[in-house]
């Protein structure tokens, strides 16, 4: 069947020479490596140009073969889905082959190839592509022969180390186009032996494992570069002078911010898509006047001041920012989230702090003088109303109701239960406490009902842990307590420190427990069981007052928590 397979191309091709047939494609192709070879070489000899093969499978063992290469017209070979089942052959004889073809491009696709030799001699190869192989760092080291190279494709390899890939192209004298995009590059650290050709233009590292490093190692001739869909956080200044660089592509990263063109300094089309932009710096244009199309939409912009002024600027360099309005989208703050740049805007005032503060004071000055006036001429007793707030508790104990209030975490809820409320409430000497499922007023806000709650009380217990810190309606609380404290000038807060609270873990706001910790004494809840009488005895003893007996009567003991 293989001999019969010849055959018939045998007379395609002589029913073809007076047409001069230059296409031949052949998919599907399953034949033995030596009937392959023969098929190939009688093709090579004929007027065919341009010869392709589709789904080949090798079925025989690889072995030598003494391929003829003159006399051809054959200028581009393209080898796609290649699959060889011999596990076990010299790999000279399979890529010498095609390594030493005299030929302008070859095609190797999705064939798992692994490997690739130099050609024995100057190659006539101006187009190679591997797209879609096995190939690392291996490849074509010390290779000197593909000096008339143009355009070499490697997307969809296993290549890792950028330094190597460089090394890999100082003797193509000819390159101009090289992509390396999808493979697994990474920069290694040795940037000061990166070694690129000199005439590389293009280069491709989308896909990739870089990260801003890869600054230290690029072509310096090199006018048109793609880095998107990379690991790179920053664009360092100063690393990298890349004067030739007129399209850089930076889309799909980590950039927080626009770069600067100090090293880019005929740079004309920057593509910053899809990274962390949030407020884009308004000198960019300033900086970049070259730049004539800038790409920067779907970034999660944050509408504020700042990016207003970038905005101005940008409809003041002649629209050149690509895709404008519809992928310019604000994301912060929510309730811009969804507008659109174009339509988003702040007044003078709002974005001119100066502007703002003077306006903020003169305001202040003319309210202070409206109550003035109104203090002094109407004479409204606006200062009576909460006399009773600014008094000692000996002198309004009419209004006292509770001997104390309790602020703690609900997390601390069973030690309030089972421990604090039995032994304040029972025995000789009871004491009452304020219990908000009973002392709130409904309709009252939560509050108005906690004010409300520290002025009928005698005291303010306050039980401290790790989880007091971490509760904002505690924080509502100590906060109250602690104005009452110093508006009164009475003793009227008692800590208890039920557990230690590592000093790191305690929020910014409270900086006024840590300013009481510091000053004022407080009860240490003891582990062991024989020091608990006189921790109860001291608690007592800090508590005591004695309330109005028609009150004291009428009001059952009870608690608060949040």
């Amino acid at each position: 069947h293989f001999h019969l397979f010849i055959i018939a191309i045998n007379i395609l091709l002589l029913c073809t020479q007076r047409s001069r047939l230059q296409n031949l494609t052949l998919t599907n192709v399953s034949v033995d490596w030596n009937i392959f070879l023969e098929l190939l070489q009688t093709i090579w000899q004929s007027s065919i140009e341009y010869f392709n093969i589709n789904n080949f499978t090798q079925l025989s063992n690889i072995e030598k073969y003494n391929f003829r290469y003159s006399g051809t017209s054959m200028k581009a070979l393209a080898l796609k889905n290649i699959l060889v089942t011999d596990l076990y052959f010299s790999q000279d004889d399979l890529y010498r082959i095609l390594a030493d073809m005299n030929i302008e491009a070859l095609t190797v696709a999705g064939s798992e190839m692994i490997h690739m030799l130099c050609p024995s001699s100057n190659s006539p190869f101006r187009y190679l592509n591997f797209i879609n192989n096995d190939l690392t760092d291996l490849l074509f080291q010390n290779c000197d022969t593909l000096i008339q190279l143009e355009i070499f494709i490697l997307q969809k390899n296993k290549f890792e180390s950028l330094s190597k890939v460089s090394s890999m192209t100082r003797y193509m004298k000819s390159l101009r186009y090289l992509d390396m995009s999808s493979n697994l590059l990474r920069t290694d650290g040795a940037e000061e032996h990166c070694q690129w050709t000199e005439s590389l233009k293009e280069l491709d590292l989308s896909s990739n494992q870089l990260t801003e490093s890869v600054f230290g190692c690029l072509p310096v001739n090199v006018n048109k570069l793609d880095l998107h869909n990379n690991q790179i956080s920053s664009v360092p200044q100063g690393i990298a002078e890349l004067k030739s660089l007129k399209e850089l592509n930076l889309a799909s990263n980590r950039l927080a911010d626009l770069p600067g063109c100090g090293g880019f300094s005929a740079l004309e089309i920057l593509n910053m898509e899809m990274n962390s932009i949030l407020t884009p710096s308004a000198d960019f244009f300033e900086s970049c006047q070259r730049v004539r199309e800038l790409e920067a939409g779907h970034n999660p912009f944050k509408c504020s001041c700042e990016l207003q002024a970038f905005v101005r600027l940008e409809r003041q360099s002649g629209g050149k920012l690509s895709g404008w309005p519809e992928a310019y989208v604000c994301e912060y703050p929510e309730d811009l989230k969804g507008t659109q740049l174009k339509d988003f805007h702040l007044t003078e005032l709002a974005c001119n702090t100066t502007l703002l503060l003077v306006t903020a004071l003169l305001l202040t000055l003319v309210l202070v003088g409206v109550v003035a006036f109104l203090c002094i001429y109407l004479d409204v007793p606006w200062y009576t109303k909460r006399r009773a707030w600014h008094e000692c508790p000996e002198e309004r104990e009419t209004v006292l109701q509770f001997h104390a209030f309790i602020s703690y975490s609900e997390r601390d809820s069973v030690w309030v239960k089972t421990e604090l409320i039995p032994n304040l409430e029972k025995g000789e000497g009871s004491v009452q406490l304020c219990q908000h499922e009973r002392n709130f007023v409904p309709g009252k806000s939560i509050v108005e009902n906690i004010i409300n709650c520290i002025d009928k009380s005698y005291k303010s217990i306050f039980v401290l842990s790790p989880n007091f810190v971490q509760s904002e309606w505690c924080h509502y609380e100590l906060y109250f307590a602690h104005h009452k404290l110093f508006s009164e000038n009475c003793n009227s807060l008692i800590l208890i420190l039920l557990e230690p609270i590592p000093p790191y873990i305690i929020p910014a706001r409270y900086h006024k427990l840590k300013a009481l910790m510091a000053k004022r004494t407080y009860l240490e809840w003891p582990k062991e069981r024989s020091k608990r009488a006189l921790f109860w005895a001291n608690l007592r003893a800090a508590i005591n007052i004695n309330l109005p007996v028609n009150l004291s009567n009428a009001v059952s003991s009870s608690f608060i928590f949040f």
